[in-house]
């Protein structure tokens, strides 16, 4: 004869499916205006998005034309901000997590590292006018931007990096350095590794930030309408978010398809490089477990 499930045992089940339900809820709240923004920018901004709009220059003072120099100039704002915040927030961090003691500074310098996070983006644009345009006299251009978000992403590299680091089991490291490895053999061939996925999330959270911001970039070197290719990184540029920020607030007279398709630009531009982090870190964690 079958067991009569008791009382307790069905009012468990009765719980667990209303936790269920309400995280799939959840879930679904945090999803739904995801999808909801993308698919109104893609009715809205289709109908701009042809060849000419992707490969020409702006004209008439950016109520016509295309986008390509505002395109390139964030992919390599991109590219430079993970240039310089990759390997200064990734060394930080295995200080940090691997040779560090938590002494009194330490926890200063971790907590400066967390408050970094919180400071507005503006105040790093100021930052980057004073320190880097001005004292080192980069100038407005695309290495002073490039410099000044990296200062705004290294918190973000910092925390990733040292979250990936930790996950990583401490057995790993005594297995290694009871086979003769030392601190840094352990790290380069063993850690790192094994950390690689997580650290990849943290750059790609890194770039997309940059992609997205305005309000730094517009003090250190971004131009709204600049129809040339910056030539070299002391160059002027001209970058998405701040052309859509202009378009949309700015320009009288531009028309509204060609706002939404540089906004959806914009948003296909970041998944693309998130896409691409996907299957780096996919593959990562391929060589991690074969």
């Amino acid at each position: 004869m079958s067991a009569i499930p008791s009382h307790s045992h069905t009012q468990h089940l009765v719980t667990q499916r209303i936790a269920f339900v309400l995280l799939g809820l959840c879930t679904l709240v945090v999803v739904l205006p995801v999808l909801l923004i993308f698919v109104y920018l893609l009715i809205n901004g289709a109908g701009a998005i042809n060849w000419d709009f992707l490969t020409k220059a702006p004209s008439m003072g950016g109520k016509a034309g295309g986008i390509f120099p505002a395109i390139v100039g964030t992919f390599y704002l991109m590219i430079g901000t993970i240039i310089f915040a990759l390997p200064v927030g990734l060394l930080a961090a295995i200080y940090l997590t691997e040779y560090a003691k938590q002494t009194r500074l330490v926890r200063i310098i971790n907590l400066a590292i967390i408050n970094l996070a919180g400071v507005p983006s503006i105040v790093y644009g100021l930052f980057g006018l004073g320190f880097f345009v001005l004292t080192l006299r980069f100038g407005m251009s695309l290495l002073s931007a490039s410099l000044t978000l990296a200062c705004q992403a290294l918190a973000m590299m910092i925390a990733a990096s040292r979250e990936a680091l930790l996950t990583v089991p401490r057995e790993y490291r005594e297995a290694s350095l009871a086979l003769g490895s030392t601190k840094l053999q352990t790290i380069r061939h063993v850690v790192l590794p094994q950390a690689t996925p997580g650290i990849i999330t943290g750059a790609v959270l890194a770039m997309s930030r940059a992609a997205g911001e305005t309000a730094p970039i517009l003090t250190v070197g971004a131009a709204f309408f600049l129809p040339i290719l910056p030539h070299s990184p002391f160059d002027q540029f001209m970058a998405l978010a701040y052309h859509l920020y202009t378009v949309a607030a700015h320009v009288p007279g531009v028309p509204k398809a060609m706002v939404w398709g540089v906004a959806l630009v914009l948003l296909v531009f970041v998944l693309a490089f998130d896409l691409g982090a996907i299957v780096i870190r996919a593959k990562a964690r391929a060589r991690r477990h074969g």
